[in-house]
Order: C-alpha cells, then sequence, then structure tokens
C-alpha cells in the first residue's frame, strides 16, 4: 500500500501503516508523477476526504487513471463527480421526482446576478468542488451577492458556483447513505 499525504504530523503517514509514504504536495502534477511511477491497481479517493475525491477527479479527467490501468475504490469517479458538480446533482434528484429548490449555475458575477434576479433574493452561494461548503454564503441584495460571488468563483476549483433561492430559517434534515457493490445500502 502507498500513501500520499502533504501533512508530516499526521498518524497516515506513519511507516507502519503503509508500504511506502510520500510526503508530497497533494497536487494533480506531484500525484500523477507518483502513480506513473509506482503503477498501483486502485486508489482509494474517499480516504483522503474533498482534497482525496477532487484529485480523484481531475486524474480522472486527464486520462491518467486511463493511462496507467488505475482503479478507483470506493465512490466511482462518476458518483463523486455527479455529487459534486451541482448542476448534475440537481438533475439526478429532478430524475427522481425529488423536490429541488430554483437555482442555476453561475461562472461569472454578472451570470449570478442575473440568475438572482429571476429567482428572487435572497440567495445561497454554494461553490461546487469545495470542502464543506466553504465559500458559500447568503447575499440579501445585489452588492452582498457581488462581494461574495467573487470570493466562491475563486475557491471552486471549476469556477462555477450554485446561485439558489435561500430557505434561510427552515430546518435541515441530512441523510448519509451507504451502498455497496452488491447494492446493500445502509
Amino acid at each position: 500500500m502507498i500513501l500520499v499525504n502533504s501533512n508530516p504530523a499526521t498518524i497516515m503517514t506513519d511507516t507502519h501503516i503503509a508500504d511506502k509514504v510520500y510526503m508530497e504536495p497533494l497536487t494533480l502534477e506531484y500525484v500523477a508523477k507518483i502513480i506513473r511511477y509506482e503503477r498501483p491497481d486502485a486508489i482509494v479517493p474517499g480516504l483522503g476526504g474533498q482534497t482525496g475525491l477532487n484529485l480523484a477527479v481531475q486524474l480522472a479527467k486527464k486520462g491518467i487513471l486511463r493511462e496507467c490501468q488505475v482503479e478507483i475504490l470506493g465512490t466511482s469517479f462518476e458518483s463523486i463527480e455527479q455529487a459534486e458538480d451541482r448542476e448534475l446533482f440537481k438533475e439526478l434528484c429532478e430524475s427522481l421526482g425529488e423536490p429541488v429548490l430554483p437555482s442555476e449555475v453561475a461562472n461569472s458575477v454578472e451570470e449570478a446576478v442575473v440568475i438572482a434576479g429571476k429567482i428572487g433574493y435572497p440567495v445561497v452561494l454554494r461553490p461546487a468542488f469545495t470542502l464543506g461548503g466553504t465559500g458559500g454564503g447568503f447575499a440579501d441584495d445585489e452588492q452582498e451577492l457581488r462581494e461574495l460571488m467573487r470570493h466562491a468563483l475563486s475557491l471552486s476549483p471549476v469556477h462555477q458556483v450554485l446561485v439558489e433561492k435561500s430557505i434561510k430559517g427552515y430546518k435541515e434534515i441530512e441523510y448519509e447513505v451507504m451502498r455497496d457493490h452488491n447494492d446493500t445500502a445502509i
């Protein structure tokens, strides 16, 4: 087992846990070099949190996983992308008959202003491919939207932000579902 981590203080870098440990920046360039050199059979991006998932998507999109015949264990590339891409996730929910709030994806501040004008204020901004809502926030007017949007776009690695009608004050119910390859779910 090979482990790549940029944090020397974590227990995951203990050489008793992995056969080989790389202390390198968690970037596409470094991870691709390691994969090309080590030729692993598979990677487990879920163990790397949001950074691991983002890297898996980048590696798949750049063709590195296919080139090196590396399989993704755990959540598939398609599922990661569908969960992280706000527009794809919205389309999935709609296809399943799940209600969704009015929203659209913006790739610029000006697009966000137009979208907010259509769906009405207040709005919530949700940058794509960010950890735990990083860079998101609520905007009650155009001035707040412009400020938040500039920040949100800078944090999204794909420069994509979902502009969604705000339902601030509602209670949120969150579900965690795990499913294995045999379709067993809990």
